[in-house]
C-alpha cells in the first residue's frame, strides 16, 4: 500500500491478504485526521472510539466484506447513531441525537467499511463554496485560502488530502460535483433514485441524490457495489436491479459515442476549464458536439424548484429561529418560500418537457461531456467572477454546468484533470440507469493518465 494515499481496493485487498489489519490503518486514518484537520476543517466529528472498536470486529470476523478495513466519513446531513445531525446547521445542533445510522452507512459498513467521523458542509445543503459561518470554512487542501467547493466540502476535502479514501456527499445542484471539481478527486452523482436517502438530512427532496467521493474511478465502483439496492425507508429509491460495475469497469469504450457538450456549455469558461475539456475529448478522440436544449432556461426552473422547496421545508425554523441561520442561507430560502405556486408549478412542467428533450439527444450518443465548474477554486471570502466579461456573484454561478443536469437526475461521473496551479473536473453525463457508462469512460481516462487525484502538499 501507498500510506495515506492507497485507495480503498489496495486497503482492502491488503486486509484480506492479512498485509495489513484494520486497526492498523484506522489508527493512522485517525492520526492523520488529528495532524492535519486543524488547518483544513473537514471534519466536525471524530469517532475514535467507534472506529477502533469496528476495526476489531473486522479483523476478527473471517468472512471479511469488499472494504474489509476501509476508514470513510459522511457528510454530517446524514445520520450517525448518538450524533445530532447538523446538516451544517446551528440549529440541528439541538436536535436529539440519531439512534441508527443511515442506510449508505449500514450498507458501507456491512461490507467491512469503518466509519471515522462526520464532515462539514455548506448550512442545510443550500452552498457551492465550502464557507460556513457556524463550524468554520473548509479549505482546500491544494491552496488553504482557496474554497473546497461545496455543500460536500469536507467530504471533498477529506479525501484529496487523504486523510480517508472515501466518503459520501449529497448533490441538489451540484454538491458532489463542484467539490469534487475543486478539490481534484472522482465523485458519482448517481441517478436520481438509485442509491437511497433513508436517515439523511433533506434539502430539496425532488432533487436531492446521496452518492460516493474517491481518488480513483476504481474506489468507486467499489463504494456503489456496496451502496447500491433499493430501500424502501426512501420512498423514491427505485425498485430494480442494480448491476455490479466493477466486473463492468475494465470493458474499454469502444463502441461508445461520446460527445461534447456545446452551446451553454463552453460560454462563460475560464481558460482552465476550456484546457481541461479539450485534454479529456481528445483522449476520447470525442468529436460529436451536441447542444443540450434549454439549458439556461432548465437552471432558472431548478432555481424557482429548489428555492421553494428549500423555503417550505424550513418554514417553521425561519419563524422561530431566523436569527440562527446563515443570513445569506436564511435570505435565499425565505426568497424561496414567496415564489408563486404559479411559478413552482410551471418549473415543473418545464422540467419534464426538458427531460424528454434531453433523453431524445441519449438516441445518438451514450455520454456526453461538459465541464463541472467555469473556474479552478476561487479564494475564500471572494464574492464575485466575470462570466463572459460580465461579473456575477460567485456563489450562485459555480453550479452554472451542474444544475441543468442534476435538475433532471441523470448520472454523472466528475473526473479531475490536474491543471496548474489547481485541479479542475470534468462531468461524463450518462443516460439514466447508465452509471457503468460514466465509469468505464472514467475509468479509461484514468489508466490513460489524463485524469488522476493530485496529492497536494500539505507539509
Amino acid at each position: 500500500m501507498n500510506g495515506p494515499w492507497a485507495q480503498a481496493s489496495e486497503i482492502a485487498a491488503a486486509v484480506h491478504q492479512r498485509h495489513a489489519s484494520a486497526g492498523e490503518i484506522v489508527s493512522a486514518a485517525l492520526a492523520r485526521i488529528a495532524r492535519f484537520n486543524p488547518a483544513l476543517n473537514a471534519f466536525t466529528d471524530v469517532l475514535t472510539e467507534r472506529a477502533l472498536e469496528r476495526a476489531q470486529a473486522v479483523d476478527r470476523n473471517d468472512a471479511k466484506g469488499a472494504l474489509a478495513g476501509v476508514p470513510f466519513a459522511v457528510k454530517n446531513l446524514f445520520d450517525v447513531a448518538g450524533l445530532p445531525t447538523r446538516a451544517g446547521s446551528r440549529i440541528n445542533r439541538d436536535r436529539v441525537p440519531a439512534t441508527r445510522d443511515a442506510t449508505l452507512i449500514s450498507r458501507l459498513e456491512a461490507a467491512g467499511a469503518i466509519l471515522v467521523g462526520a464532515l462539514n458542509m455548506g448550512e442545510y445543503a443550500y452552498d457551492f463554496t465550502g464557507e460556513n459561518v457556524h463550524d468554520g470554512d473548509c479549505r482546500n487542501p491544494h491552496d488553504r485560502e482557496r474554497m473546497a467547493g461545496g455543500s460536500s466540502s469536507g467530504s471533498g476535502c477529506a479525501v484529496a488530502a487523504g486523510l480517508v479514501p472515501l466518503a459520501l456527499g449529497s448533490d441538489t445542484n451540484g454538491s458532489i460535483r463542484v467539490p469534487s471539481s475543486f478539490c481534484g478527486i472522482f465523485g458519482l452523482k448517481p441517478t436520481y433514485g438509485r442509491l437511497s436517502r433513508a436517515g439523511t438530512f433533506p434539502f430539496v427532496a425532488s432533487l436531492d441524490h446521496v452518492g460516493p467521493m474517491a481518488r480513483s474511478a476504481r474506489d468507486l465502483a467499489l463504494a456503489y457495489d456496496a451502496l447500491a439496492g433499493h430501500d424502501p425507508d426512501d420512498p423514491v429509491c427505485a425498485d430494480r436491479v442494480a448491476d455490479k460495475l466493477m466486473p463492468l469497469l475494465d470493458r474499454g469504450i469502444e463502441g461508445l459515442r461520446i460527445a461534447v457538450a456545446g452551446g451553454y456549455f463552453r460560454a462563460g469558461n475560464f481558460p482552465e476549464a476550456q484546457s481541461a475539456l479539450a485534454r479529456v475529448a481528445a483522449a476520447l478522440d470525442a468529436k460529436i458536439e451536441i447542444e443540450i436544449p434549454e439549458a439556461a432556461r432548465a437552471r432558472a426552473a431548478a432555481y424557482v424548484i429548489t428555492a421553494s422547496e428549500g423555503g417550505a421545508l424550513h418554514l417553521d425554523r425561519l419563524r422561530k429561529r431566523a436569527s440562527d441561520f446563515d443570513p445569506a442561507v436564511r435570505d435565499r430560502l425565505i426568497a424561496g418560500a414567496m415564489i408563486p405556486a404559479a411559478m413552482v408549478v410551471k418549473a415543473h412542467k418545464f422540467r419534464r418537457w426538458y427531460r424528454g428533450q434531453v433523453l431524445e439527444l441519449f438516441a445518438r450518443v451514450d455520454a456526453v461531456l461538459a465541464p463541472v465548474t467555469p473556474c479552478a477554486a476561487p479564494r475564500i471570502g471572494q464574492k464575485t467572477l466575470v462570466l463572459d466579461g460580465i461579473e456575477m456573484p460567485l456563489r450562485p454561478n459555480l453550479g452554472v454546468y451542474t444544475q441543468p443536469i442534476s435538475f433532471i437526475g441523470l448520472p454523472v461521473v466528475t473526473v479531475p484533470v490536474p491543471t496548474e496551479p489547481l485541479p479542475v473536473g470534468i462531468q461524463i453525463i450518462a443516460p439514466p440507469w447508465r452509471e457503468d457508462v460514466a465509469l468505464r469512460i472514467a475509468q479509461a481516462l484514468e489508466s490513460k493518465a489524463v485524469v488522476r487525484a493530485p496529492r497536494p502538499a500539505l507539509g
